[in-house]
């Protein structure tokens, strides 16, 4: 498992801290600190490219 966003990676299954995303059909999964610092945008469903 590896972070869409910094590289980080974690074993299978993630970490509970970890957050999956589904864009365009895509699923990417992020690490705790990436989806803390990004934690607004993904609420708000904007694309991961825009944050």
């Amino acid at each position: 498992m590896v972070c869409a966003r910094c590289g980080a990676q974690a074993a299978q299954p993630p970490p509970l801290t970890w957050t999956c995303s589904v864009d365009k059909g895509v699923r990417s999964y992020f690490c705790g600190t990436c989806s803390r610092d990004n934690l607004r945008a993904i609420e708000g469903r904007l694309d991961s490219d825009w944050w």
